[in-house]
């Protein structure tokens, strides 16, 4: 139970560290970011190993394929929890998501917050495209049968 909530909480953190990438590069995929940049420019663990462009995209299409993984089983996981923990872990999670946003928010000058907020707009709309696109794809078996 306790690394099944270690690993949600790292899950519901990695929106946060999506929201603070600089616009346009979580688009570029799962290994491009501020954190991502320092780690292939001498300063973390990649810098030593002289990795030419194709291993760097391939290492970034591994650790993208783990963040999936490691998604899915959070869920697994979550799934076998109680309604009633399942909703309080869930609320929880997203009470921590809101008040990090709210914290970087606070950081970040007048102009920046503007962008901040269309940037986080945009998510809640692709989220919600998401849930209606999920909900209609559930909905197909059924009426093909």
């Amino acid at each position: 139970m306790r690394k099944t909530l270690i690993a949600l909480m790292f899950a519901a953190a990695l929106p946060t560290l999506a929201m603070a990438a600089p616009e346009g590069s979580a688009a570029m995929g799962p290994m491009n970011g501020p954190w991502h940049s320092e780690h292939m420019r001498g300063k973390g663990p990649w810098s030593q190993l002289d990795l030419s462009r194709e291993q760097r995209q391939q290492i970034g299409k591994l650790m993208g394929e783990q963040m999936h993984e490691r998604k899915a089983l959070v869920e697994k996981y979550l799934e076998k929890l109680s309604p009633a923990d399942q909703k309080a872990m869930k609320d929880e999670l997203a009470a921590k998501h809101q008040k990090t946003q709210a914290d970087i928010r606070a950081l970040l000058k007048p102009e920046q917050q503007k962008q901040f907020d269309a940037i986080v707009k945009k998510q809640e709309e692709r989220r919600a495209e998401w849930a209606q696109f999920k909900a209609w794809q559930a909905q197909q078996p059924q009426k093909a049968q």
